[in-house]
């Protein structure tokens, strides 16, 4: 990628009562990341969510792996779309509460 393609950083401090997304991120760092998604096709941007949300499924299930060293792969894909479903789903269509240490 040559300099010519990479988002500016502009060297303005933030507007009164700005906020970072994260608190130890600058304001130009944040603007400087903005811009790039900004430069983002359609596809690549869905092309990131998509990985983004695979990378955060996988930490989940590494977590649950860790929390439950004795489940099955079943067990821990359960466990995983009661992230997603909520308990009171999990109870109401499968009958599985997920708050109990064992199915």
């Amino acid at each position: 990628m040559s300099n010519d393609s990479l988002p500016s950083l502009s060297r303005k401090s933030s507007p009164p009562g700005y906020k970072t997304q994260s608190m130890d991120t600058s304001y130009e760092a944040e603007q400087f990341l903005f811009d790039a998604y900004r430069r983002l096709s359609p596809s690549e941007k869905t092309d990131h969510l998509i990985g983004s949300s695979r990378f955060v499924q996988e930490l989940k299930l590494a977590g649950l792996r860790l929390r439950y060293p004795n489940a099955s792969e079943e067990q821990l894909r359960l466990r995983l779309a009661a992230f997603r479903l909520g308990r009171e789903n999990m109870i109401r269509l499968l009958g599985l509460d997920p708050n109990q240490e064992t199915w």
